[in-house]
């Protein structure tokens, strides 16, 4: 492609901004600097297909195209006639089309869209649908028009693995961030005795194993103009044999654990995963040297009554320091309460996160006495 992004942008969930950064950073991304909602990156069309095919905290890529003034509507309309979507979109691949307009004296989001949407039919040929497999985004600010392109299309929890989930699920870029947020490198074993379809594990093993994550799906920038399949596939990556350990989920329900078994070995992470269905009381220490206990247990804006879960969080907390010393905890709650009534020593300070309409915190421990 001609039209080299002038900026890549990793989206995340708030709060994780800097988690996602040191991950991008550790990658080899240019210049990562996290910004609210996510991370710029430097780079062209390469590094865009590599942050998707990678980057296991980011929900999706973003890469901006180029940008002009405009300060009214006939201003917008005769610009984006002349803008070169044509270096970047298909004729034969239809787009969709979001505009947002702020502090700018084209101040009507729809009206900006339509005129963007009418430039791209009549000027470049480009067939606009709602239900498009590749989204133009018009930002407006202070009279600036940015266009982007999401390079990504569904979002990249979607690894392309899971058919099975459970009830309020934790999505797999989350589950990412949060594993790197307690120090989590691939490098020790994990244990997840609220396991739901088995993510926390089924990440785990993938981080330690080495595999990309969007090994198994498609992406929106294959649509795009002058994507080239052959150095996209040459990213490609051979799993390494990864640390000889494995990964722990168990769960109380019987279909949950069904559903983590299958998830994994879709996942191509069955050899090194062991899921069990047993209530956390039974929760036994794996063999070996110690490693992370992850949970994202019930909690009362999640699942479940508030006040029955007090007894929950006790004995689970317990259970913890009865047999898991050396071991480091990390629990995910909305909840401060529920937290506490654990008896962990947490960490305290660190941000909320998004989570599916709450904003929920990661309670973290170093390694129990």
């Amino acid at each position: 492609m001609t039209t080299e992004p002038t900026e890549i942008f990793l989206v995340c969930n708030p709060g994780l901004e800097e988690v996602l950064r040191d991950e991008a950073q550790e990658r080899g991304f240019a210049d990562p600097q996290a910004v609210p909602g996510g991370v710029t990156i430097g780079g062209g069309w390469p590094e865009v297909w590599r942050a998707n095919l990678e980057m296991r905290g980011a929900t999706r890529v973003l890469a901006r195209i180029g940008s002009f003034r405009a300060f009214h509507l006939a201003q917008l309309d005769k610009r984006a006639r002349k803008f070169p979507f044509g270096e970047v979109l298909r004729p034969d691949v239809p787009v969709s089309v979001e505009a947002v307009c702020r502090k700018s004296k084209i101040y009507h989001d729809r009206a900006a869209a339509q005129r963007i949407e009418r430039a791209l039919t009549e000027t470049h040929g480009i067939t606009v649908a709602k239900a498009a497999p590749v989204r133009i985004m018009a930002r407006i600010e202070d009279d600036l028009v940015s266009f982007s392109v999401d390079t990504t299309g569904e979002s990249l929890h979607k690894r392309g693995h899971k058919a099975a989930v459970g009830k309020a699920p934790m999505r797999e870029t989350l589950a990412a961030l949060f594993l790197r947020r307690c120090g989590f490198t691939g490098a020790e074993p994990v244990v997840d005795p609220m396991c739901g379809s088995g993510t926390f594990v089924i990440e785990a093993a993938e981080i330690a194993l080495g595999l990309q994550a969007g090994r198994s799906r498609a992406f929106a920038f294959e649509q795009l103009a002058g994507f080239d399949a052959a150095a996209f596939a040459a990213l490609a990556k051979e799993p390494g044999t990864g640390p000889d350990l494995r990964f722990f989920g168990s769960d109380r329900d019987a279909g949950a654990i069904a559903n983590s078994r299958s998830n994994a070995e879709r996942a191509g992470v069955a050899a090194v995963t062991e899921f069990l269905q047993a209530p956390i009381s039974d929760l036994a220490r794996p063999e070996g040297g110690p490693g992370l206990v992850i949970i994202n247990p019930p909690y009362g804006g999640r699942i479940g009554n508030r006040k029955m879960l007090f007894a929950l969080y006790g004995s689970m907390g317990e259970v913890l320091k009865e047999r898991f010393g050396g071991w480091r905890v990390g629990i995910i709650t909305d909840d401060g309460g529920l937290a506490r009534a654990t008896g962990l020593p947490f960490h305290m300070g660190e941000p909320p996160v998004d989570h599916g309409g709450l904003k929920v915190r990661l309670y973290r421990t170093d390694p129990l006495g």
